[in-house]
């Protein structure tokens, strides 16, 4: 089983909008053979970030029903949860850091780097680090956090060493 990104920019950022997105997006998952693992919105619900699993080659969604803008499926590795975990708990996260990897920066470096410098969010105890995505074509991750605040994530960002390239506060569940 592969894991996919689709980057989703609703054409509607009403909550009612976002929420009917969101249904049409796990029916259309499920349709085509896949299973919705997550879908966080941002909290001007201007943007949808959704992972989803497939066990063959991923679908290509229908922008136009779901009335949005669709970028992807682009394959992802998950970093730092453990699937099953993941799918039982379906938990929502509080912040989302989106980081352009550089392109000299391989996935092997990648996960070294982080393993290495995971310990070091316990230098900011009020933030709780609950999971990355990497993209296979190594063009950016995910990172998706717990913490009370912009300027928290800011600070664990920077106990690791790692920039943030766009921030994101995430809605709440909205299926």
């Amino acid at each position: 089983m592969t894991l996919y990104l689709y980057e989703i920019t609703p054409d509607a950022a009403d909550a009612a909008a976002v929420g009917q997105l969101l249904k049409t997006l796990d029916t259309e998952i499920g349709s085509s053979g896949g299973e919705l693992i997550e879908a966080q919105v941002t909290g001007n619900r201007a943007r949808v970030f959704a992972i989803a699993e497939f066990g063959a080659e991923a679908a290509s969604l229908d922008a136009t029903q779901l009335a949005a803008t669709v970028a992807g499926p682009h394959q992802v590795r998950l970093v730092g949860a453990d699937l099953s975990v993941l799918k039982a708990a379906r938990p929502q996260a509080g912040y989302l850091v989106e980081w352009d990897l550089p392109a000299e920066l391989d996935m092997e470096s990648y996960l070294a780097r982080k393993k290495a410098n995971a310990p070091k969010y316990a230098d900011v105890p009020e933030v709780q680090f609950l999971r990355t995505y990497v993209r296979e074509d190594m063009d950016k991750c995910l990172c998706f956090y717990d913490a009370p605040d912009e300027a928290a994530v800011r600070r664990a960002r920077e106990a690791v060493s790692t920039p943030i390239d766009r921030l994101h506060g995430l809605d709440g569940p909205l299926l």
